[in-house]
């Protein structure tokens, strides 16, 4: 067969190039790097560039980009992979380029505003910077001057800067103020790892395993998945097989070598069955089991009368999951046994090189889904997988977060608007449950900030959000600290243009890999001008120069509002914003980082000067770091003489403590660092959830979910919605402004399987109305095979809407739609028409082609707090029917009255602190922005 033609005939003219082809442009000609224009072809019209790297803000995993900034117009021309970059290795996914829509949307918001109406009138008013700080600055010195700490909360979304600027401002203000998204992401399966090593994450070696266990579709839109699908797919390469557990068949099952159709919420049994094959067979590892796992305190704890041998506890071990069977399994899960069999062998026979994940889907999808990450990392554990090649680690081995310059102490305060009394344990800040807990007055806010997070759209409940969000008397000022709107910011006071990726300065490290960097987010086009000479004192003058309106960095927006909260320092609070090279001045955010990359990054120093540059302008030039590359088995680590100096053992548990407080343990006589756990080791039993009032879960176990099969009533039109799932191409509530990816991906039908559409009548493009605990939506079906009977699945990507035709939502991806209470907590949602072509100065924006904006399903969804790990439950069983004669497609339908006693049934499940000793929360918990040690405990 004859080669074929290039599709461009000329390039069989052109002459090979010297030396090859390469796949970047090399770092060193970063500074003037030549293209031709791609508009000016067939001449060759050179355009030459400045390449900027800078960290992708479209998902968690904290990739690497190429800014190519025009050298003469000064505008970014696109968005390209950073090859420095050890996470993403200059390959990214359609987010990533996509940035680009993102900075120059027609649509953004480019000065700050201020509401001139009601709450969600959707009137406005352009403002100062100094107007909003002033303001903002005095409510807050006014509320610490009064002691009302707990009525100042920061609320966020996606973490970019808050790896540890951010907690410097709450800790200097002397607040326990930061809110989080994370429980209704990812902390069920947080707390499951935790209780086994005390970190929160897995840190899977796929690119070394012999066989990859996922939970969910990681290869395509997981956690970290950029980075992760590219070491998923490094192992396949290289022979590792992959399973996939996820009910629906996602495009990474497609392509694994075995697919696991689950029911929803049996992952656990399934997982747990696989560890009885390995026990039972004998096919574990004795000696990491003897070695590394608690199960001397277990034996001591709830077999006292046993012999308190191994081969005791492994008799007691086989006998306690004899129970899960591959037919128990099987009738749970609906999977066939004799693949879960051929599974759990395959695992035994990776051995150590078994690399396991799960983040959300099972463990965020359940009532006890924190039970599904303590089962498959009982897996891990059995298999002797635990930080070794190939296997998973503890998130914090591949994770590094320097230590910043002033760093105020933790405060002693503690705010139970976020973590209430009745979740001791979970895993991160009660935020879903704001709106019930300030109905129910436990407190008001008077100063309240939003940024890259919409919980009206986001969370389950929305409505009973904006029931809170408008009423003065509970919020009393919000700011909405956002580059783009969003249905939340439609209800703040404040719209505060912050910047896009491209547009600011913080530090990113994540546990991409069996490796430790640090990547650096930076303002590229303020950079392309101090490269020209120019000189700013605030990236803000540097966005004002290149017509990016008043657009700040939150970094600089924090560092100035805490100068305005106390100007003359007398709170002490000015003085950890003072510059560490200009005593008393206020701090430059490139001092900071300065500080930062000159003391606190382990061999920066060093390979900046190996090319003559100082650690900050390395980093400016590559914008990532390695700092260290092949990490394995941290754990046992061995203690250093002068940190055992003083030091004692105990006789019993061989804890190595220092001053009272654990450093170690000794294994075989070796003093070694061992886990961040009271025991220093894998914690199979949890002496925490036993002495916390839930002592029948203290080892991994089978907890049946809300949505188990013996919940759904068939015969009533009972299914199962499965809602957690993401789409590769979009971003939560941050895409709606890039129209890439909106062109892509901009619908969300419910997948139902054939037999329950034959059952209800319904074919693909059908509608039907999907019934909760507390309303209604309308959707279109897609009848598949690719979901289980029973089950029904929608993304919650989709079902953006706005309220004005030509404000308050991006055109690209929202809906008009009519929202109107119709009677005190009865809401009703309509679609007026979806998404339409709109004048701008983006020519695009007229050739848009697409109507579906999605439904918004979230809004019809209760809370549903797992009552250990604080974790909302997202599947919800719903009755299914076929729409009526007065529905239409995207139709919302709450109640917030219901909604109310839902969050009040769902409570009635704690079980609240005080723990031992009138202890809020376990000591040795991960608590982010952790506060003094004083504040754990209740008073008197």
């Amino acid at each position: 067969m004859k080669d074929p033609l290039p599709l461009n005939p000329q390039a069989l003219d052109l002459d090979e190039p010297a030396g090859g082809l390469s796949s970047y442009p090399p770092s060193d000609l970063w500074d003037d790097w030549t293209e031709y224009d791609a508009t000016q072809w067939p001449k060759k019209v050179e355009k030459h560039y400045s390449l900027i790297p800078t960290i992708c803000f479209n998902c968690e995993a904290g990739c690497g980009l190429l800014a190519y900034v025009d050298k003469k117009t000064n505008r970014i021309q696109k968005f390209e992979g950073n090859p420095t970059h050890p996470g993403s290795r200059g390959r990214n996914c359609a987010k990533g380029p996509a940035t680009i829509n993102q900075v120059t949307d027609p649509e953004r918001i480019l000065y700050p505003l201020r509401r001139a109406g009601k709450r969600g009138e959707g009137k406005w008013e352009r403002v100062t910077w100094d107007e909003v700080l002033d303001d903002l600055g005095a409510r807050i010195r006014k509320a610490l001057q009064d002691e009302r700490k707990n009525e100042i909360m920061y609320h966020v979304g996606r973490p970019g800067h808050e790896l540890i600027y951010n907690q410097r401002v709450l800790h200097a203000w002397g607040i326990d103020g930061h809110n989080s998204h994370t429980n209704v992401c990812s902390a069920g399966a947080r707390t499951g790892y935790a209780f086994w090593h005390g970190f929160d994450r897995p840190s899977p070696d796929h690119a070394n395993a012999r066989f990859i266990l996922l939970l969910s579709s990681h290869l395509e839109a997981g956690h970290y998945f950029n980075p992760h699908a590219q070491r998923i797919i490094d192992g396949k390469m290289a022979g590792a097989k992959v399973c996939v557990i996820d009910t629906r068949l996602s495009n990474t099952a497609t392509k694994a070598d075995y697919w696991l159709s689950t029911w929803p919420g049996s992952e656990s049994a399934v997982l747990l069955t696989m560890c009885n094959i390995l026990l039972q067979e004998n096919l574990f590892d004795r000696e990491f089991v003897r070695q590394w796992v608690n199960w001397e305190d277990y034996l001591r704890n709830e077999h006292s009368t046993s012999p308190q041998t191994f081969e005791a506890f492994l008799e007691t071990l086989k006998h306690t999951y004899a129970q899960y069977t591959p037919e128990f399994a099987a009738k749970e899960s609906g999977a066939d046994p004799r693949v879960i069999v051929e599974v759990a062998r395959e695992i035994a026979r990776a051995g150590s090189a078994m690399s396991a994940h799960v983040w959300r889907n099972a463990a965020a999808g359940n009532l006890g889904g924190w039970q599904v990450a303590r089962a498959l990392e009982f897996l891990s554990v059995l298999v002797g997988a635990v930080g070794t090649p190939g296997g998973t680690s503890p998130s914090a081995s591949n994770k590094y977060i320097p230590t910043p310059p002033m760093m105020p102490p933790p405060p002693n305060a503690w705010n139970e608007l976020m973590w209430a009394r009745e979740y001791p344990l979970a895993f991160f800040e009660m935020s879903f449950l704001l709106p019930h807990f300030l109905k129910e007055g436990r407190g008001k806010l008077a100063m309240y900030f939003s940024r890259v997070y919409n919980p009206v759209w986001t969370n389950p409940d929305g409505l009973s959000w904006i029931e809170a969000l408008t009423d003065e008397s509970k919020v009393e000022r919000h700011a909405c600290l956002s580059p783009t709107w969003s249905e939340t910011a439609w209800y703040a006071d404040y719209v505060l243009p912050m910047g896009h990726a491209s547009e600011r300065h913080d530090l990113m490290s994540q546990e991409t890999h069996s490796a430790r960097w640090i990547g650096f987010r930076q303002p590229v086009l303020r950079l392309a001008l101090e490269k020209q000479g120019r000189k700013f004192n605030s990236t803000y003058e540097a966005h004002r120069e290149v017509g990016l309106g008043e657009v700040w960095e939150e970094d600089e927006f924090w560092l100035e509002l805490s100068w305005r909260v106390d100007p003359d320092g007398s709170l002490g609070i000015r003085r950890y914003f003072e510059s560490p090279y200009r005593p008393g001045e206020k701090l430059r955010i490139e001092e900071y980082y300065r500080w930062i990359f000159e003391n606190s990054v382990p061999g920066l120093p060093q390979a900046a000067a190996a090319e003559g540059l100082t650690p900050l302008d390395y980093m400016r030039k590559y914008g990532a770091f390695l700092i260290e590359n092949n990490i394995y088995e941290s754990h046992k680590k061995a203690l250093k003489p002068e940190e055992l100096q003083n030091s004692t053992v105990d006789p019993v548990t061989h804890v190595v403590k220092k001053n009272g407080a654990p450093i170690g343990v000794q294994i075989e006589g070796k003093s070694v660092t061992g886990f961040p756990t009271p025991s220093r080791k894998l914690e199979f039993f949890s002496k925490t959830l036993k002495d916390w009032g839930w002592p029948e879960h203290s080892i991994p176990g089978y907890i049946k979910s809300h949505v188990h099969r013996d919940n759904i009533d068939v015969a009533k039109g009972e299914m199962l919605l499965l809602p957690t799932f993401r789409l590769p191409t979009l971003i939560h509530t941050r895409s709606g402004n890039a129209k890439w990816l909106y062109e892509i991906s901009h619908k969300n039908p419910i997948w139902m399987h054939h037999e329950d559409g034959d059952r209800l009548g319904v074919v693909t493009s059908d509608l039907v109305r999907v019934q909760t605990a507390i309303g209604y939506f309308v959707d279109k079906v897609w009848v598949t095979e690719s979901i289980r009977p029973g089950v029904i699945a929608c993304s919650h990507h989709l079902g953006r809407w706005r309220l004005k035709e030509d404000s308050g939502g991006e055109r690209w991806s929202t809906a008009l739609v009519d929202l109107k209470q119709t009677e005190p907590g009865k809401w009703m949602m309509r679609q007026l028409h979806g998404i339409q072509p709109f004048a701008s100065d983006d020519p695009d924006s007229s050739r848009i082609h697409w109507e579906d904006a999605g439904v918004h399903q979230n809004l019809t969804f209760p809370v549903q707090p797992d009552p250990i790990s604080g974790q909302h439950c997202w599947h919800q069983k719903v009755t299914v029917a076929k729409a009526r004669a007065e529905d239409r497609y995207g139709d919302v339908f709450v109640d917030t009255n219901l909604a109310h006693e839902e969050y009040q049934r769902w409570l009635q499940m704690t079980r609240s602190a005080p723990g031992p000793g009138k202890l809020r929360r376990p000591l040795w918990m991960i608590r982010v922005y952790r506060p003094a040690p004083e504040a754990f405990y209740f008073p008197g």
